[in-house]
């Protein structure tokens, strides 16, 4: 996994490309490499929205339909959860939390704390994801700092599609288009289904699990990055190798991947309530 990192203390090391859940240092990150050339007609994409973690990156998103009173929601992974790494099948819902978030501006500027009130969601089953509700609402962050939230994505996302990575931990951005889909990717004892494959250059490190993956031509969140193959070992902590429907492994050393979010978009009802059983829900239940 695009590791988290383990607090202020050791921010200046990285504990991987991606999430793993071993605490292995890596390289600093390589601030002089450049990125591709950006398609002229895609929109710009910022930090705007994008939140710091203590450990890791985040978002704050809401879905198409939520209301600008609805409590606001941050999205970031699951094994970016304060209460450490869920085990395989083990899913969180409605866990209180009082973990803060320091909201992003558009030049990367912190702006402002956000509070969490309690974890809605999170699980690294069949996906790597947290959600944590905030105290404050959709209106009152735009309110108060300017800033509305990045929307999610209704629809599968497409290869080929343009995306940026926006780490609100490193306030850096990464940019590169979607490869392809993987159908199972295992790591260690998790394995999730239908995961995102980067192109080469969306080179991630630890600190940027979490990050929204935002489809350059719309602006919305496509998935939320999460871990990378560091080293070409075959489905070990922080090195996950790709699982074809014929059983058929593949390791692709230094490629990143990231999990689909349009999914838990149906799982999202009014006042921002999770509710498992909603149709078109098919995220993972405890």
């Amino acid at each position: 996994m695009n590791k988290p990192l383990a607090g202020a203390l050791l921010a200046a090391l990285l504990l991987g490309a991606g999430a793993a859940p071993v605490a292995a240092a890596a390289p600093a990150p390589r601030a002089q490499e450049a990125a591709p050339q950006a398609d002229p007609a895609a929109k710009a994409v910022t930090f705007a929205g994008t939140v710091a973690l203590s450990n890791c990156s985040g978002s704050v998103v809401r879905t198409p339909d939520a209301a600008p009173t609805d409590p606001a929601l941050v999205l970031s992974n699951g094994h970016c959860m304060e209460s450490g790494f869920p085990g395989p099948g083990e899913v969180v819902v409605d866990q209180p939390s009082s973990r803060t978030f320091t909201l992003l501006n558009a030049s990367g500027r912190g702006v402002g704390t956000l509070k969490a009130s309690k974890i809605a969601y999170g699980t690294m089953t069949d996906t790597d994801l947290s959600l944590y509700e905030l105290t404050s609402t959709y209106q009152q962050i735009e309110g108060r700092y300017g800033i509305r939230a990045l929307e999610l994505e209704t629809a599968h996302p497409t290869a080929g599609t343009a995306i940026t990575v926006a780490s609100g931990y490193w306030k850096r951005t990464y940019s590169c288009d979607i490869d392809g889909f993987v159908h199972q990717l295992k790591e260690g004892r998790w394995t999730w289904k239908d995961s995102v494959r980067y192109t080469p250059e969306c080179r991630t490190i630890g600190g940027t699990s979490g990050s929204p993956v935002i489809d350059d031509a719309t602006g919305k969140v496509v998935a939320v990055n999460n871990t990378g193959n560091e080293s070409g070992q075959e489905c070990t902590d922080n090195n996950p190798c790709e699982v074809d429907e014929n059983g058929e492994v593949t390791v692709r050393e230094g490629i990143n991947y990231a999990q689909q979010t349009y999914n838990m978009v149906p799982c999202i009802g009014a006042g921002s309530a999770i509710d498992l059983t909603r149709e078109g829900c098919a995220l993972p239940r405890p």
